[in-house]
Protein backbone atom coordinates (compact mmCIF):
# COMPACT_ATOMS: atom_id res chain seq x y z
CA UNK A 1 0.00 0.00 0.00
CA UNK A 2 1.46 3.33 -1.09
CA UNK A 3 0.36 5.39 1.79
CA UNK A 4 -1.34 4.40 4.74
CA UNK A 5 -1.70 6.93 6.73
CA UNK A 6 -4.02 8.44 3.59
CA UNK A 7 -5.52 5.51 3.18
CA UNK A 8 -6.56 5.55 7.04
CA UNK A 9 -7.41 9.19 6.55
CA UNK A 10 -9.82 8.82 3.75
CA UNK A 11 -11.20 5.47 5.77
CA UNK A 12 -12.42 7.72 8.32
CA UNK A 13 -14.09 10.47 6.10
CA UNK A 14 -15.84 7.39 4.61
CA UNK A 15 -17.00 6.31 8.00
CA UNK A 16 -17.95 9.79 9.12
CA UNK A 17 -19.76 10.86 5.62
CA UNK A 18 -22.33 8.06 6.13
CA UNK A 19 -23.51 8.89 9.36
CA UNK A 20 -23.62 12.90 8.93
CA UNK A 21 -27.58 13.45 9.60
CA UNK A 22 -27.70 15.10 5.54
CA UNK A 23 -27.24 11.23 4.96
CA UNK A 24 -28.69 9.70 7.38
CA UNK A 25 -31.80 11.61 8.44
CA UNK A 26 -33.34 12.03 5.30
CA UNK A 27 -34.44 8.43 4.97
CA UNK A 28 -36.27 8.24 8.14
CA UNK A 29 -37.97 11.76 8.57
CA UNK A 30 -41.44 11.13 8.63
CA UNK A 31 -43.79 13.52 6.23
CA UNK A 32 -44.71 16.68 7.62
CA UNK A 33 -47.30 16.59 10.15
CA UNK A 34 -50.67 18.33 8.80
CA UNK A 35 -51.22 20.12 12.58
CA UNK A 36 -48.62 22.37 14.66
CA UNK A 37 -45.11 20.63 14.53
CA UNK A 38 -42.23 21.84 16.88
CA UNK A 39 -38.59 20.78 16.39
CA UNK A 40 -36.52 20.34 19.35
CA UNK A 41 -32.87 18.72 19.15
CA UNK A 42 -29.58 18.33 21.23
CA UNK A 43 -26.43 16.63 21.58
CA UNK A 44 -23.18 17.36 18.88
CA UNK A 45 -25.15 16.39 15.38
CA UNK A 46 -28.30 18.69 16.14
CA UNK A 47 -27.53 21.87 14.22
CA UNK A 48 -26.96 19.43 11.59
CA UNK A 49 -30.24 17.31 11.74
CA UNK A 50 -32.09 20.31 12.62
CA UNK A 51 -30.82 21.36 8.71
CA UNK A 52 -31.97 18.18 7.35
CA UNK A 53 -35.14 18.35 8.45
CA UNK A 54 -35.44 22.20 6.85
CA UNK A 55 -34.39 20.81 4.12
CA UNK A 56 -36.79 18.52 3.96
CA UNK A 57 -39.75 20.22 5.56
CA UNK A 58 -38.97 23.85 4.50
CA UNK A 59 -39.88 26.56 7.41
CA UNK A 60 -40.66 25.09 10.93
CA UNK A 61 -40.39 26.51 14.04
CA UNK A 62 -38.31 24.70 16.81
CA UNK A 63 -35.07 25.15 18.60
CA UNK A 64 -31.81 22.89 18.98
CA UNK A 65 -28.77 23.06 21.17
CA UNK A 66 -25.36 21.76 20.39
CA UNK A 67 -21.56 21.72 21.92
CA UNK A 68 -19.62 25.43 21.23
CA UNK A 69 -18.41 25.00 17.85
CA UNK A 70 -20.79 22.42 16.04
CA UNK A 71 -23.55 24.63 14.92
CA UNK A 72 -24.63 25.39 11.39
CA UNK A 73 -26.56 27.81 9.19
CA UNK A 74 -29.94 27.29 10.12
CA UNK A 75 -33.05 29.03 8.50
CA UNK A 76 -36.13 29.19 11.11
CA UNK A 77 -35.35 26.63 13.99
CA UNK A 78 -33.75 28.50 16.44
CA UNK A 79 -29.82 27.34 17.59
CA UNK A 80 -28.18 27.85 21.06
CA UNK A 81 -23.96 27.05 21.87
CA UNK A 82 -23.58 25.23 25.17
CA UNK A 83 -20.73 23.21 27.37
CA UNK A 84 -19.40 20.05 26.90
CA UNK A 85 -18.35 17.26 28.06
CA UNK A 86 -19.30 19.28 31.74
CA UNK A 87 -22.47 22.03 31.25
CA UNK A 88 -22.33 25.88 31.63
CA UNK A 89 -25.28 28.09 32.10
CA UNK A 90 -26.32 27.88 28.78
CA UNK A 91 -27.24 23.94 29.44
CA UNK A 92 -29.35 25.16 31.77
CA UNK A 93 -30.94 27.66 29.22
CA UNK A 94 -31.63 25.49 27.02
CA UNK A 95 -32.89 23.04 29.14
CA UNK A 96 -35.90 25.18 30.12
CA UNK A 97 -36.32 26.37 26.71
CA UNK A 98 -37.34 22.52 25.67
CA UNK A 99 -39.37 22.37 28.70
CA UNK A 100 -41.55 25.71 27.69
CA UNK A 101 -41.57 24.59 23.94
CA UNK A 102 -42.94 21.16 25.01
CA UNK A 103 -45.39 22.58 27.67
CA UNK A 104 -47.07 24.74 24.85
CA UNK A 105 -48.04 21.82 23.15
CA UNK A 106 -51.82 19.93 22.73
CA UNK A 107 -53.03 17.12 21.80
CA UNK A 108 -53.18 17.62 18.13
CA UNK A 109 -49.87 19.04 17.59
CA UNK A 110 -46.85 17.10 17.19
CA UNK A 111 -42.91 16.93 18.55
CA UNK A 112 -39.76 15.99 16.54
CA UNK A 113 -37.01 15.13 19.01
CA UNK A 114 -33.96 15.39 17.03
CA UNK A 115 -31.22 13.28 19.38
CA UNK A 116 -27.63 12.61 19.23
CA UNK A 117 -24.50 12.22 21.93
CA UNK A 118 -23.43 14.95 24.13
CA UNK A 119 -27.01 15.94 24.71
CA UNK A 120 -26.56 14.91 28.32
CA UNK A 121 -24.40 18.04 29.01
CA UNK A 122 -25.93 19.85 26.57
CA UNK A 123 -28.97 20.32 28.09
CA UNK A 124 -29.46 20.09 31.79
CA UNK A 125 -31.44 21.07 34.01
CA UNK A 126 -31.08 20.11 37.90
CA UNK A 127 -33.88 18.46 39.80
CA UNK A 128 -35.63 20.08 42.37
CA UNK A 129 -33.30 20.90 45.88
CA UNK A 130 -30.07 20.87 43.33
CA UNK A 131 -28.09 23.17 42.03
CA UNK A 132 -25.85 23.20 38.23
CA UNK A 133 -23.05 23.18 40.62
CA UNK A 134 -23.93 20.04 41.65
CA UNK A 135 -25.17 18.10 38.78
CA UNK A 136 -21.32 19.89 37.42
CA UNK A 137 -19.73 18.40 40.09
CA UNK A 138 -20.84 14.60 39.85
CA UNK A 139 -20.18 15.25 36.17
CA UNK A 140 -16.78 15.86 36.41
CA UNK A 141 -16.42 12.96 38.58
CA UNK A 142 -18.10 10.27 36.58
CA UNK A 143 -15.82 11.80 33.94
CA UNK A 144 -12.63 10.68 35.68
CA UNK A 145 -13.89 7.32 37.11
CA UNK A 146 -13.97 5.78 34.34
CA UNK A 147 -17.97 4.33 34.30
CA UNK A 148 -19.20 3.40 31.17
CA UNK A 149 -21.37 5.41 29.24
CA UNK A 150 -24.37 3.95 30.30
CA UNK A 151 -23.77 4.44 33.90
CA UNK A 152 -23.51 7.82 33.75
CA UNK A 153 -26.44 8.12 31.63
CA UNK A 154 -28.41 6.22 34.32
CA UNK A 155 -27.04 9.04 36.92
CA UNK A 156 -27.50 11.80 34.76
CA UNK A 157 -31.37 11.29 34.23
CA UNK A 158 -32.50 10.30 38.24
CA UNK A 159 -30.67 14.49 38.78
CA UNK A 160 -32.75 15.74 36.01
CA UNK A 161 -35.83 17.68 35.68
CA UNK A 162 -35.66 17.25 31.72
CA UNK A 163 -34.11 13.81 31.03
CA UNK A 164 -35.12 9.96 31.73
CA UNK A 165 -38.54 10.64 29.90
CA UNK A 166 -39.66 13.87 31.56
CA UNK A 167 -39.46 16.14 28.61
CA UNK A 168 -42.05 13.68 26.77
CA UNK A 169 -44.51 13.79 29.89
CA UNK A 170 -44.01 17.66 29.81
CA UNK A 171 -45.19 17.29 26.08
CA UNK A 172 -47.89 14.79 26.75
CA UNK A 173 -50.65 14.45 25.49
CA UNK A 174 -49.29 15.66 22.24
CA UNK A 175 -46.91 13.28 19.60
CA UNK A 176 -43.47 12.79 20.22
CA UNK A 177 -41.37 11.26 17.46
CA UNK A 178 -37.28 10.83 18.37
CA UNK A 179 -35.11 10.65 15.56
CA UNK A 180 -31.91 9.14 17.18
CA UNK A 181 -28.29 9.16 15.78
CA UNK A 182 -26.52 6.48 18.72
CA UNK A 183 -23.12 7.35 20.47
CA UNK A 184 -23.59 4.34 22.86
CA UNK A 185 -22.33 0.70 22.52
CA UNK A 186 -25.67 -1.43 22.18
CA UNK A 187 -28.07 1.75 20.47
CA UNK A 188 -30.18 1.87 23.31
CA UNK A 189 -32.11 5.08 22.17
CA UNK A 190 -33.64 6.02 25.63
CA UNK A 191 -29.08 6.05 26.55
CA UNK A 192 -28.81 8.49 23.92
CA UNK A 193 -28.89 12.35 25.40
CA UNK A 194 -30.00 10.64 28.03
CA UNK A 195 -33.48 10.39 27.01
CA UNK A 196 -35.28 13.48 27.51
CA UNK A 197 -38.31 11.88 25.02
CA UNK A 198 -38.26 8.19 26.28
CA UNK A 199 -39.50 6.08 29.05
CA UNK A 200 -36.09 5.02 31.15
CA UNK A 201 -35.68 1.54 32.53
CA UNK A 202 -32.99 2.45 35.07
CA UNK A 203 -34.15 3.09 38.71
CA UNK A 204 -32.83 5.63 41.38
CA UNK A 205 -31.40 3.06 43.07
CA UNK A 206 -29.00 1.55 40.72
CA UNK A 207 -28.03 5.61 40.23
CA UNK A 208 -27.25 5.66 44.18
CA UNK A 209 -25.12 2.36 43.26
CA UNK A 210 -23.32 3.85 40.67
CA UNK A 211 -22.27 6.42 42.73
CA UNK A 212 -21.18 4.34 45.46
CA UNK A 213 -19.17 1.66 43.24
CA UNK A 214 -17.25 4.28 41.63
CA UNK A 215 -16.73 6.22 45.06
CA UNK A 216 -18.03 9.57 43.79
CA UNK A 217 -18.08 12.22 46.16
CA UNK A 218 -21.45 14.02 46.13
CA UNK A 219 -23.25 16.74 47.68
CA UNK A 220 -25.86 16.32 50.32
CA UNK A 221 -28.61 16.95 48.41
CA UNK A 222 -28.01 14.28 45.85
CA UNK A 223 -27.97 12.14 48.43
CA UNK A 224 -31.73 13.26 49.68
CA UNK A 225 -32.81 14.05 46.19
CA UNK A 226 -32.15 9.97 45.30
CA UNK A 227 -33.96 8.77 48.59
CA UNK A 228 -36.60 10.72 46.98
CA UNK A 229 -39.38 8.97 45.33
CA UNK A 230 -39.95 12.16 43.35
CA UNK A 231 -36.95 11.24 41.55
CA UNK A 232 -37.71 8.37 39.99
CA UNK A 233 -38.29 8.48 36.14
CA UNK A 234 -41.18 7.29 33.70
CA UNK A 235 -40.73 3.60 32.94
CA UNK A 236 -41.03 1.77 29.89
CA UNK A 237 -45.50 0.82 29.65
CA UNK A 238 -46.35 4.15 30.79
CA UNK A 239 -49.22 5.58 29.29
CA UNK A 240 -48.72 9.45 29.56
CA UNK A 241 -45.42 7.90 27.09
CA UNK A 242 -48.20 5.83 24.60
CA UNK A 243 -48.01 8.85 22.15
CA UNK A 244 -44.15 8.63 22.14
CA UNK A 245 -42.00 6.83 19.26
CA UNK A 246 -38.55 6.42 18.18
CA UNK A 247 -36.10 5.56 15.30
CA UNK A 248 -32.81 5.29 15.22
CA UNK A 249 -31.21 6.58 12.20
CA UNK A 250 -27.00 5.92 12.46
CA UNK A 251 -25.14 3.48 14.62
CA UNK A 252 -21.76 2.41 14.76
CA UNK A 253 -22.56 -0.52 12.81
CA UNK A 254 -23.35 2.24 10.12
CA UNK A 255 -20.01 3.68 10.38
CA UNK A 256 -18.17 0.33 9.89
CA UNK A 257 -20.04 -1.09 7.60
CA UNK A 258 -19.39 2.15 5.41
CA UNK A 259 -15.45 1.34 6.38
CA UNK A 260 -15.44 -1.94 5.79
CA UNK A 261 -17.34 -1.10 2.28
CA UNK A 262 -14.23 1.40 1.55
CA UNK A 263 -11.68 -1.26 2.14
CA UNK A 264 -13.49 -3.55 -0.08
CA UNK A 265 -13.26 -1.22 -2.90
CA UNK A 266 -9.67 -1.05 -2.56
CA UNK A 267 -9.05 -4.61 -2.38
CA UNK A 268 -8.52 -4.58 0.92
CA UNK A 269 -10.00 -7.23 3.48
CA UNK A 270 -11.67 -6.14 6.33
CA UNK A 271 -12.61 -7.52 9.82
CA UNK A 272 -14.91 -5.90 11.82
CA UNK A 273 -14.47 -6.91 15.61
CA UNK A 274 -17.44 -5.36 17.37
CA UNK A 275 -19.89 -2.41 17.16
CA UNK A 276 -20.12 -1.61 20.49
CA UNK A 277 -16.20 -2.52 21.91
CA UNK A 278 -15.94 -1.05 25.49
CA UNK A 279 -13.31 -1.17 28.74
CA UNK A 280 -10.13 0.69 29.35
CA UNK A 281 -8.92 2.21 26.29
CA UNK A 282 -5.18 0.31 27.57
CA UNK A 283 -6.27 -3.05 27.70
CA UNK A 284 -8.50 -2.77 24.59
CA UNK A 285 -5.25 -1.51 23.11
CA UNK A 286 -3.35 -4.55 24.20
CA UNK A 287 -6.47 -6.66 22.85
CA UNK A 288 -5.85 -5.31 19.53
CA UNK A 289 -1.91 -6.02 19.74
CA UNK A 290 -3.16 -9.60 20.76
CA UNK A 291 -4.95 -9.76 17.59
CA UNK A 292 -1.96 -8.17 15.51
CA UNK A 293 0.54 -10.74 16.55
CA UNK A 294 -1.91 -13.73 16.19
CA UNK A 295 -2.06 -12.60 12.51
CA UNK A 296 1.43 -11.74 12.17
CA UNK A 297 2.04 -15.43 13.29
CA UNK A 298 -0.44 -17.37 11.98
CA UNK A 299 -2.57 -15.90 9.34
CA UNK A 300 -5.55 -15.56 12.15
CA UNK A 301 -8.02 -14.55 12.42
CA UNK A 302 -7.60 -13.22 9.12
CA UNK A 303 -4.03 -13.11 6.82
CA UNK A 304 -2.66 -9.71 6.23
CA UNK A 305 -3.11 -7.54 4.31
CA UNK A 306 -6.50 -7.12 6.72
CA UNK A 307 -7.94 -3.91 8.72
CA UNK A 308 -9.31 -4.91 12.16
CA UNK A 309 -12.54 -2.34 12.91
CA UNK A 310 -14.04 -1.55 16.27
CA UNK A 311 -16.62 0.93 17.43
CA UNK A 312 -18.11 1.81 20.98
CA UNK A 313 -16.57 3.62 23.87
CA UNK A 314 -13.41 3.02 25.92
CA UNK A 315 -13.16 4.81 29.05
CA UNK A 316 -10.21 6.04 30.90
CA UNK A 317 -9.63 6.19 34.17
CA UNK A 318 -7.80 9.01 34.73
CA UNK A 319 -4.94 9.22 37.74
CA UNK A 320 -2.79 11.77 35.65
CA UNK A 321 -2.66 15.79 34.60
CA UNK A 322 -1.90 15.17 31.09
CA UNK A 323 -3.47 16.49 27.92
CA UNK A 324 -5.27 13.63 26.00
CA UNK A 325 -8.69 11.53 24.91
CA UNK A 326 -9.41 8.32 24.94
CA UNK A 327 -8.64 7.52 21.66
CA UNK A 328 -4.49 9.26 21.88
CA UNK A 329 -4.45 6.82 24.78
CA UNK A 330 -5.50 3.97 23.50
CA UNK A 331 -3.30 4.09 20.16
CA UNK A 332 -0.43 5.15 22.81
CA UNK A 333 -1.25 1.62 24.94
CA UNK A 334 -1.46 -0.15 21.47
CA UNK A 335 2.16 1.32 20.62
CA UNK A 336 3.93 0.15 23.40
CA UNK A 337 2.43 -3.47 23.60
CA UNK A 338 3.10 -3.61 19.75
CA UNK A 339 6.47 -2.61 20.55
CA UNK A 340 6.77 -5.00 23.31
CA UNK A 341 5.68 -8.13 21.27
CA UNK A 342 8.58 -6.84 18.45
CA UNK A 343 10.94 -6.97 20.81
CA UNK A 344 10.12 -10.56 22.15
CA UNK A 345 8.43 -9.33 25.31
CA UNK A 346 4.83 -10.96 24.07
CA UNK A 347 2.01 -8.34 23.60
CA UNK A 348 0.19 -8.11 27.12
CA UNK A 349 4.07 -8.40 28.96
CA UNK A 350 7.02 -6.71 28.63
CA UNK A 351 8.61 -3.57 30.73
CA UNK A 352 5.53 -2.20 33.48
CA UNK A 353 5.36 1.84 32.35
CA UNK A 354 8.20 3.62 33.76
CA UNK A 355 10.67 0.67 33.14
CA UNK A 356 13.01 0.43 31.07
CA UNK A 357 11.57 -0.46 27.36
CA UNK A 358 13.48 -1.79 24.41
CA UNK A 359 14.00 0.84 21.86
CA UNK A 360 12.44 -0.98 18.99
CA UNK A 361 10.90 0.96 16.57
CA UNK A 362 7.31 -0.72 16.56
CA UNK A 363 5.80 -3.70 14.40
CA UNK A 364 6.98 -2.89 10.58
CA UNK A 365 3.57 -2.76 8.57
CA UNK A 366 1.37 -2.15 11.07
CA UNK A 367 -0.86 1.32 10.97
CA UNK A 368 -3.77 2.49 13.24
CA UNK A 369 -5.41 5.08 13.57
CA UNK A 370 -8.32 6.09 16.65
CA UNK A 371 -10.45 8.76 16.32
CA UNK A 372 -13.74 10.20 17.31
CA UNK A 373 -16.51 10.92 14.90
CA UNK A 374 -17.57 13.95 16.26
CA UNK A 375 -14.08 15.52 15.53
CA UNK A 376 -13.16 15.90 19.32
CA UNK A 377 -10.89 13.58 21.44
CA UNK A 378 -11.67 14.36 25.02
CA UNK A 379 -11.00 17.99 25.28
CA UNK A 380 -8.57 18.58 23.01
CA UNK A 381 -8.68 19.79 19.33
CA UNK A 382 -7.98 16.54 17.59
CA UNK A 383 -10.24 14.18 16.44
CA UNK A 384 -7.73 11.24 17.31
CA UNK A 385 -4.42 10.24 15.88
CA UNK A 386 -1.97 8.24 13.37
CA UNK A 387 0.12 5.49 14.55
CA UNK A 388 3.07 4.03 12.32
CA UNK A 389 6.13 2.50 13.18
CA UNK A 390 8.43 5.06 13.39
CA UNK A 391 6.14 6.87 15.89
CA UNK A 392 7.32 6.15 18.97
CA UNK A 393 10.68 6.93 18.06
CA UNK A 394 9.91 10.14 16.42
CA UNK A 395 8.37 11.40 19.66
CA UNK A 396 11.19 9.96 22.12
CA UNK A 397 13.85 11.70 19.81
CA UNK A 398 11.69 14.61 20.18
CA UNK A 399 11.74 14.44 24.49
CA UNK A 400 9.10 12.05 25.13
CA UNK A 401 8.70 9.32 27.32
CA UNK A 402 5.73 7.07 25.64
CA UNK A 403 5.51 4.85 28.90
CA UNK A 404 5.66 7.86 31.52
CA UNK A 405 3.00 9.41 29.57
CA UNK A 406 0.66 6.44 28.88
CA UNK A 407 1.02 6.33 33.10
CA UNK A 408 0.15 10.11 33.67
CA UNK A 409 -2.79 10.46 30.65
CA UNK A 410 -0.97 12.49 28.28
CA UNK A 411 -0.94 10.79 25.30
CA UNK A 412 -1.64 13.87 22.92
CA UNK A 413 1.84 15.29 23.68
CA UNK A 414 2.97 12.08 22.40
CA UNK A 415 1.47 11.95 19.29
CA UNK A 416 1.57 16.09 18.88
CA UNK A 417 5.94 15.75 18.93
CA UNK A 418 5.56 12.37 16.50
CA UNK A 419 3.67 14.73 13.68
CA UNK A 420 0.48 11.98 14.44
CA UNK A 421 -2.38 14.44 15.58
CA UNK A 422 -5.73 14.11 13.30
CA UNK A 423 -7.35 17.58 13.18
CA UNK A 424 -10.81 17.43 11.34
CA UNK A 425 -12.69 20.10 13.74
CA UNK A 426 -16.31 19.55 13.95
CA UNK A 427 -18.15 17.03 12.13
CA UNK A 428 -21.44 17.47 13.47
CA UNK A 429 -22.61 14.28 14.10
CA UNK A 430 -21.42 11.49 16.35
CA UNK A 431 -21.73 7.92 16.53
CA UNK A 432 -18.55 7.50 18.80
CA UNK A 433 -15.32 5.91 18.11
CA UNK A 434 -13.69 4.11 15.37
CA UNK A 435 -10.30 2.31 15.31
CA UNK A 436 -8.93 0.68 12.69
CA UNK A 437 -5.84 -1.31 12.70
CA UNK A 438 -4.06 -1.79 9.50
CA UNK A 439 -1.69 -4.86 9.26
CA UNK A 440 0.19 -4.62 5.90
CA UNK A 441 0.92 -8.15 3.77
Amino acid sequence: MPDPRAFLAELFAAAVEAVHPARCVPPVLPARPKGRAVVVGFGKGAAAMAAAVEAAWGEVEGFVVTRYGHGADLKSIEMLEAGHPVPDAASEEAAKRMLAIARSLGPDDHLLCLASGGGSSLMTLPAAGLTLADKAAVNRALLKSGAPIAAMNCVRKHLSAIKGGRLALAAAPAAVTTIVISDVPGDDPSVVGSGPTLPDPTTRAEAAAILARYAIDVPPAVTAWLADPASETPKPGDPRLARADVVVAATAQTMLDAAAAFCAARGVRALVLSNAMEGEASMVARFHADLVRQIRAHGQPAPAPVVLLSGGETTVTVRGKGRGGRNSEFLLGLALALEDAEAGGGVGGGPAGGAERPQATGMPGVHALAADTDGIDGSEDNAGAFLDPGTLARARAAGRDPAASLAANDAYPVFEAAGGLLVTGPTRTNVNDLRAVLVEG
